[in-house]
C-alpha cells in the first residue's frame, strides 16, 4: 500500500504543476480577490476542481461517471473539448467539435492497444470549428488500458501534451481506487457469504427439533420460538449492505440465544450490560453473532454443569468496547493463534478468524479481536469499534420485533 500512496503523490504533484501553468495562462494580469499570489490562487483552484472531478471516477469508468467528471477535467486542462472513452466507445464529449467523435474513436485503436499516448491532427470540413488537434492519453490500471482521455485544441502544444498525460495519470489513480473499493466490497461480500455458510446445520436442525417438541405440549411457546427462528434467519441472510448497528446485531443475538436457551434450559445463563449511547454505532454485519456462537459452543462443550455468558457494550470515548466472555472449556492459546493466522480451520466452522479479518480490513490492524483464553479457563473476546469511521454506515434496522 505504501507504494500505491507513493504513486498517488507522483500523480498529484505533476497535476499541481499543470495547475501552475493553467493559473499563469488563465489568471494572467487579472486582478485576484483574496489572499495569495496568482500561482497560489491557481493551485487552490486546481485542487478544488480536481476534488470535484474525483468522486464520480471513484465509481469506475462508465457513461454516467464520465459525464459527471468531463467538465471538471476539461477545466483542469483549459481545452476547447475533452472526451473520455472506454475500450469500445466514446463515453462523453464535452465542449465543441462533437462531430469529431467517430474520427477520434478510430484513431484510439493504437493507443488503446499499446497503452502509449499519441497526438494527431484532426480533419475537419467545418470552417469555424476550433478543434484541429488532439492529444490522446491512455487510462491504465495495473498495466491494463481501461480507456483514454482525449484533449482537443486549435493547435499543437507541447505543454498540453504533458498536462493531458498527467491528468490522465490522476484519472487512472481514481480508477485504481475504484477497483480497490470494488475488490474490498467483493471480499466483504464473500466473507459474509462464508459466515452465512457457517451457520451450523446442527443449530438449524436442533432449533427446528426444539420447536417441534413444543408443538403439542405448548403451542404458544412453539409459535414464539418459530418467530425467533424466522427473525434470526431473516437477519442472517439479509441483502441490504455491509454494515449494521450494534442495536440490530444485539437484537439478532437475542433471537439466537432464545433458541439456544430453549434447547439447553437453565444450563445456559446470559447477562447483558449494554450502554444505550453505543446502540447506534455502526459495525460490520454479522460481526458479533459468531463471537456469541463461539461462546455458546465452547461454554457448553464438554460440560455437564451450567455455563454463563456475559455480553457488555461500553462507551469508551471515541469507541464502543464490546466484550463477550464465557466460563467454558477455553482453548489452547497456541491453537487460537494458528486459527487466527489461517493456518488451521476451527472445528465447527465458528468464524473467529473471519470476524478478526473483517474488523482489521474496515478499521485497521489495531482493531483486531483481543482474545484471552486458556484450557479450562473460559474465553474473553474484546472488540473495539470506532463510533465514527468514514465509509461505515449502517443499512438500518431490518429485524422483526
Amino acid at each position: 500500500m505504501s507504494g500505491f500512496l507513493a504513486g498517488l503523490c507522483v500523480a498529484i504533484l505533476p497535476l499541481l504543476a499543470a495547475g501552475f501553468w493553467l493559473g499563469r495562462r488563465t489568471a494572467g494580469s487579472q486582478a485576484l480577490g483574496g489572499l495569495g499570489t496568482p500561482v497560489e490562487h491557481a493551485t487552490f483552484e486546481t485542487l478544488h476542481t480536481a476534488s470535484l472531478a474525483a468522486p464520480p471516477l471513484r465509481a469506475g469508468l462508465t457513461e454516467e461517471t464520465a459525464r459527471k467528471s468531463a467538465r471538471r477535467l476539461r477545466t483542469l486542462l483549459g481545452t476547447d473539448a475533452l472526451c473520455l472513452s472506454d475500450q469500445k466507445q466514446v463515453l462523453v464529449w464535452d465542449g465543441v467539435g462533437g462531430h469529431h467523435r467517430t474520427e477520434v474513436m478510430e484513431r484510439l485503436a493504437g493507443p488503446l492497444e499499446t497503452g502509449r499516448g499519441e497526438a494527431f491532427r484532426l480533419t475537419c470540413d467545418t470552417p469555424d470549428c476550433p478543434v484541429r488537434w488532439a492529444v490522446v492519453a491512455p487510462l491504465t490500471v495495473d498495466d491494463r488500458v481501461h480507456g483514454a482521455l482525449v484533449a482537443c485544441a486549435p493547435r499543437e502544444s507541447a505543454v498540453l501534451v504533458r498536462a493531458a498525460g498527467e491528468v490522465a495519470r490522476w484519472v487512472s489513480v481514481q480508477l485504481e481506487l475504484a477497483d480497490l473499493d470494488q475488490s474490498r466490497t467483493r471480499l466483504i461480500e464473500a466473507e459474509i457469504k462464508a459466515l452465512r455458510a457457517q451457520i451450523s446445520p446442527h443449530f438449524i436442525f436442533n432449533s427446528l427439533a426444539v420447536i417441534a417438541s413444543f408443538v403439542r405440549t405448548d403451542p404458544e411457546r412453539a409459535r414464539e420460538l418459530l418467530l425467533e427462528f424466522a427473525d434470526f434467519t431473516r437477519y442472517s441472510f439479509r441483502r441490504h449492505g455491509d454494515f449494521t448497528t450494534l442495536a440490530d446485531e444485539l437484537h439478532a443475538i437475542d433471537h439466537y440465544l432464545a433458541l439456544v436457551r430453549a434447547r439447553f434450559g437453565d444450563r445456559l445463563s446470559v447477562t447483558l450490560q449494554i450502554a444505550p449511547e453505543v446502540l447506534p454505532v455502526a459495525l460490520p454485519f454479522l460481526c458479533l453473532q459468531p463471537l456469541v456462537e463461539n461462546a455458546v459452543k465452547h461454554g457448553l462443550e464438554g460440560k455437564t454443569d451450567k455455563c454463563h455468558i456475559q455480553i457488555t457494550a461500553q462507551d469508551a470515548g471515541a469507541e464502543a468496547l464490546v466484550v463477550i466472555e464465557d466460563d467454558g472449556a477455553g482453548m489452547d492459546p497456541v491453537l487460537l493463534r494458528r486459527i487466527l493466522a489461517g493456518e488451521v480451520s476451527p472445528s465447527g466452522g465458528i468464524g473467529l478468524s473471519n470476524v478478526d479479518d473483517r474488523l482489521r480490513q474496515v478499521y485497521g490492524d489495531s482493531y483486531g479481536l483481543v482474545i484471552e483464553t486458556a484450557l479450562g479457563a473460559g474465553m474473553k473476546i474484546t472488540a473495539r469499534l470506532p463510533k465514527y469511521q468514514p465509509g461505515v454506515h449502517s443499512a438500518g434496522r431490518l429485524t422483526g420485533g
